[in-house]
């Protein structure tokens, strides 16, 4: 009778603790330990580091961004968090960065501050976008993604409207057009983050910005930060 009645309470007090009620202390529940796979032959890990794009790491170590989309099965570059592991081709048995990138003096940065409101391959009016589309917070400054040339600005170009386009000297291009107003002209030498233009004041306005290796569009959200 004693051990019935022993088993009766114990069945009781779990109850109670299950409920959630006051009273009732429960022992810490450990988490495994994450397990971490050894990378396929011919690849390495790269964590990633706060503010760091795919484009930089891709130039880091040598490795062609295409291919390091295709190896992690990225759609969305926005599942690319801080402290992820990436794989890495590997070149030549390298384990370190090849070419350290400052991002400061290297990345791209945002042309202006907003939200996007059409994102690359979209498909508008039977026309695909190249490009992002990012709509002002309010009316601001565009400034140069990355440092160049200036190789390109019309006040109306066929469907872009006022349109410029920076050389950055390493097979790369940006694109800047519907501005509401750009500043700079075919020749100048423009710094990352200069001034090259401003939005309209209506609230309907957006930049279209593109980036271009060559003469092929780029997704720009695997280089922007």
């Amino acid at each position: 009778m004693i051990h019935k009645t022993r088993l009766w309470i114990w069945a009781a007090i779990s109850a109670t603790c299950a409920l959630g009620l006051p009273g009732c202390a429960s022992a810490p529940v450990a988490k495994p330990p994450q397990i971490i796979a050894a990378p396929p032959a011919g690849l390495f890990y790269h964590r990633v580091e706060k503010g760091q794009t795919l484009w930089q790491i891709s130039r880091m170590y040598g490795a062609d961004l295409d291919e390091l989309i295709r190896t992690n099965h990225i759609a969305d570059v926005s599942n690319v968090e801080t402290g992820q592991l990436i794989l890495v081709p590997r070149r030549q048995q390298i384990t370190r960065p090849v070419a350290p990138i400052q991002p400061d003096s290297e990345g791209f940065i945002w042309p202006v501050k907003g939200r996007v409101v059409a994102y690359f391959g979209s498909v508008s009016d039977n026309m695909t976008n190249r490009g992002i589309n990012i709509q002002p917070y309010a009316p601001s400054a565009i400034v140069a993604s990355r440092g160049g040339r200036v190789v390109f600005s019309a006040p109306d170009f066929s469907a872009y409207g006022k349109t410029v386009i920076i050389d950055h000297g390493d097979g790369f291009l940006s694109v800047y057009a519907k501005g509401g107003e750009m500043f700079v002209k075919a020749g100048d030498i423009v710094q990352k983050g200069a001034i090259i233009g401003r939005t309209g004041s209506r609230g309907s306005e957006y930049l279209h910005f593109e980036i271009r290796k060559g003469y092929t569009p780029q997704n720009p959200k695997f280089y922007l930060p």
